[in-house]
């Protein structure tokens, strides 16, 4: 599965900036991308995507991809995330829509990077500090208890050599994540020390 996995993500993003679609490529991904590997079983990207958009994007994926057109409809409508299975490697794609600030700031800031995948071409990746945030607003909206969530935000601020710690603190301040990010800076200082 893992094979044919940079083949869809080429097709996505490909079919996504034909589109004119605006997406910045997240999650385990863009954590992996920026020094905290971990593996997973599915992509996450915010896109800047509308209900126009929606029956171009199922059309030009086409019979490759599982793209239910009511369920994406359903999924926008509500602000909430919709899949794009693609068939020959079952791969799934969840896309976040755009819909506050933030998330327009995260698809303003992305950088064109190349995967830490093998074969992986190059795409819009979230930063390094957009990604910090997404997973401490994550890991607060999931009560706090995911492990495997405070172990990327502790990864992450071990391993990124520089953030724009200016750009941290007022989204920090501004996403009410603030006293979460100073925890994670704690442990993750402790995790040096050690």
């Amino acid at each position: 599965m893992i094979d044919l996995f940079p083949e869809a993500l080429k097709e996505l993003t490909t079919t996504l900036e034909s589109l004119g679609i605006r997406y910045a490529v997240g999650g385990s991904l863009a954590c992996s991308m920026h020094g905290v590997f971990r593996a997973t079983d599915d992509a996450d990207l915010i896109a800047d995507i509308h209900p126009f958009h929606l029956p171009k994007l199922a059309a030009a994926l086409g019979a490759d991809w599982y793209a239910e057109l009511p369920a994406m409809q359903s999924a926008l409508t509500a602000g909430r995330a919709f899949n794009l299975i693609h068939m020959r490697s079952a791969f799934k794609f969840d896309i976040f829509p755009a819909t506050t600030e933030f998330h327009a700031a995260q698809l303003d800031r992305a950088e064109m990077k190349r995967l830490r995948v093998e074969g992986a071409s190059r795409c819009r990746v979230t930063t390094p500090e957009d990604i910090l945030l997404a997973k401490l607003c994550w890991y607060r909206d999931g009560g706090q208890v995911s492990d495997r969530q405070w172990n990327d935000i502790v990864g992450l601020l071990t391993t990124t050599t520089s953030v724009d710690s200016a750009y941290l603190g007022h989204w920090a301040g501004r996403l009410g994540v603030a006293s979460l990010l100073e925890k994670a800076q704690s442990d993750a200082r402790l995790d040096e020390s050690l």
